[in-house]
């Protein structure tokens, strides 16, 4: 079996796929889709895994949770014995570290602890047939074995450079008890995900100053305080009063689609519930006028076509900056019927 195995948010299947399949064609490469909707991950088969992976970056893909090279699919296993038939069909190399999953949905969730004791069989297993090496290099493919059902699994193996680091692809974050909503998870997993370490280091520094826009109740204002970052939180609505301790935050009753910043920020955040072109005319015009230098901002997705919006909105973003930008965008675990964008410089 050759192609891609990717994992994405329960209910986003098509949009994957859809992704998938035009980003493949743009590249030239044959392929199609194959998905159940809810069931957590798209196979995107027809072409050599070895060609898809380089030409669909994981980085530029904005539905999928992780990204893996698909090696095999084994039906009918043996309750009894499900590590041999996988010893057999796995290719005669070596890998890096070893993950046993299930899709992230709730049909599958009962198969979590069949996944973390299969792991502790299959991990010594492949100890000893010489498979899996002791040593974290970031050159040897990580293996996976993504269980559907009992007796149903998906192989595969993952670039490490190129593929989330994460089981399932998902960073498990835990709600801070200061935290003003459950939305600053939202860009506490963005900053982690869309940032590398390096870019964490360097953009994030106490000093700088950011604006939030449509802030209230003040989750995301809080995430960029712990930073040490000064932010001008935007919004008609109140603000958890704690947040005005820290001295490093200063409330403007305004509309978030009309404040402007006396003068050029560092940050710009934005979680407003909006139409999402609206929202993205909006950011390019920060952009555009120089308000800020980098942003992160949520666009909130229709009900239907939800991969065609994507396309319009990040385009049209991108025509009205004004500027070269670096632009990532992804559906993190924490957002809904959304997806989250990262802006920068070139």
């Amino acid at each position: 079996m050759t192609g891609l195995l990717c994992y994405c948010r329960p209910g986003f299947e098509p949009e994957l796929a859809a992704e998938l399949g035009e980003r493949a064609a743009r590249a030239g490469l044959p392929g199609h889709a194959r998905t159940e909707r809810g069931s957590g991950y798209v196979r995107f088969l027809g072409a050599d895994g070895d060609m898809l992976a380089p030409a669909l970056p994981f980085h530029e893909l904005i539905f999928a949770r992780q990204k893996l090279r698909l090696l095999a699919e084994l039906r009918d296993l043996d309750p009894r014995d499900r590590i041999a038939p996988i010893l057999a069909t796995l290719p005669e190399r070596r890998w890096g570290e070893l993950f046993v999953e299930h899709p992230d949905t709730d049909q599958a969730k009962p198969l979590a602890g069949l996944a973390r004791a299969f792991g502790n069989a299959l991990r010594p297993a492949l100890r000893k047939a010489g498979r899996l090496s002791e040593r974290d290099n970031p050159r040897i493919p990580r293996l996976h074995v993504c269980f559907v059902a009992g007796n149903h699994a998906f192989l595969a193996e993952a670039d490490t450079r190129d593929a989330s680091p994460w089981p399932l692809g998902v960073p498990r974050l835990r709600m801070h008890p200061d935290a003003p909503s459950r939305s600053a998870l939202k860009l506490e997993e963005a900053i982690l995900t869309l940032l590398d370490a390096d870019q964490r280091e360097r953009l994030l520094r106490p000093g700088m100053t950011a604006a939030d826009l449509g802030a209230a109740p003040g989750g995301w204002t809080w995430v960029l305080t712990r930073h040490g970052i000064h932010v001008t939180a935007i919004d008609n609505g109140p603000l958890r009063p704690h947040l005005l301790d820290s001295g490093l935050v200063t409330h403007l009753r305004a509309d978030g689609f009309h404040w402007k910043p006396p003068k050029a920020l560092d940050w710009m955040v934005c979680d407003m519930v909006e139409q999402p072109r609206r929202v993205a005319a909006r950011m390019a015009e920060w952009f555009r006028e120089g308000w800020c230098r980098q942003a992160i901002f949520n666009l909130k997705l229709p009900m239907k076509k939800r991969w065609e919006e994507t396309r319009l909105c990040l385009d049209l973003f991108a025509e009205q900056a004004g500027r070269p930008l670096a632009i990532r965008a992804r559906q993190l675990y924490h957002d809904r019927e959304e997806i989250t964008v990262l802006a920068q410089p070139r």
